[in-house]
């Protein structure tokens, strides 16, 4: 299956019926009168979060979607038939966005959800509704109220609790690979990862997973390489491990610009928790390791893991880190959700 995180869709609402005129006249009946019904109501659209989906691509083969209309009133007082609701079925951590692409309607982060985004017309009144004493055979009738149309961004942001973030080639895929069950590709050569990948951890009795997007470059904020659209996947995680290749001789640099990538971005990106490793300590040697780690740890005044996604060696001290990040993380977000 492909991956799309961002669709335009057309959605309308079904228009209301019309009321009916209509008259009562039955053989030995002697009462006769109006008795045309209502219109039906027009159906709803409405979005339902589902935790099987992972991927808007269905959107790439449909992107209008209309609900059906109300059905006309009949005689005999009969109101129309409503009409079917659309339903338009979304992965966990979809948000919808008003044309503009920046101004966020909704956004869904549970499986279950479901929300009535655009309502129907109500039907129209028929003749029956205007009678009266004074206006006992009325011809009057309502159309039924037009549904309502829009066009909206479906922006799609995975659900994971840590995020790979670092330049191309720095072995982000590697130990992805090397610390799940995902298969991410892996070359030897820069942006081999083209779209987001996720791998579930465990780390002792913690679970959380992984988000591995592709790398940033200097400009990425304005566009440079893949740009940083992919960003959006890792907001939502509770901490951020930055992957440097150990082989590089500029370790600070290659840190602040992705630093300075993330600070350009926003979305809280730049205030979030952040462990750095170096990766590749296989190719420098334990000593040369060390050195590289020390220098960088002076440069930025942050411990520094020496991690190595070939070879395996640090990735499991890593791991436990990033695990109690998590756990203070979520342990934090049910209190704000008991206070509130």
């Amino acid at each position: 299956m492909k991956f799309l995180d961002q669709a335009k869709i057309y959605l309308e609402s079904g228009h209301g019926g019309p009321g009916c005129v209509s008259f009562r006249r039955e053989k030995y009946i002697e009462f006769g009168g109006p008795d045309g019904g209502n219109g039906g109501k027009g159906g709803d659209v409405i979005f339902e979060v589902l935790d099987t989906l992972n991927t808007l691509i269905d959107f790439r083969y449909q992107q209008h979607f209309r609900a059906r209309p109300g059905e006309n009133g009949k005689g005999r007082n009969k109101t129309g038939a409503g009409g079917d609701d659309c339903i338009i079925r979304v992965p966990v951590g979809t948000q919808i966005l008003d044309e503009d692409k920046e101004t966020v309607l909704a956004d869904f982060t549970e499986a279950g959800e479901r929300l009535v985004f655009l309502k129907g017309g109500d039907g129209g009144f028929g003749n029956t509704h205007y009678k009266s004493a004074t206006n006992q055979a009325p011809r009057r009738f309502t159309p039924g109220w037009p549904g309502q149309e829009m066009a909206v961004w479906l922006r799609l942001k995975l659900i994971a609790d840590v995020g790979l973030v670092g330049l191309p080639n720095a072995g982000k895929s590697t130990f992805l690979a090397a610390s799940s069950n995902a298969k991410p590709k892996i070359a030897d050569y820069p942006f081999t990862t083209l779209h987001p990948n996720l791998g579930v951890v465990k780390a002792g009795d913690t679970d959380f997973v992984i988000a591995d997007i592709p790398g940033l470059i200097e400009g990425a904020h304005e566009g440079h390489g893949l740009g940083d659209r992919f960003l959006g996947h890792v907001e939502r995680t509770a901490v951020l491990l930055h992957i440097i290749d150990g082989t590089q001789d500029d370790l600070p640099k290659a840190y602040e610009t992705i630093r300075h990538e993330l600070f350009e971005y926003g979305a809280g990106l730049e205030v979030k928790d952040e462990i750095v490793a170096i990766n590749k300590c296989d190719a420098l040697g334990a000593e040369l390791a060390a050195d590289q780690a020390k220098s960088l740890e002076k440069a930025i005044g942050k411990k520094v893991y020496q991690i190595s996604g070939v070879s395996g060696d640090g990735v499991q001290e890593v791991l436990f880190e990033l695990a109690r990040h998590v756990t203070r993380f979520k342990k934090k977000d049910e209190a704000d959700a008991f206070i509130v």
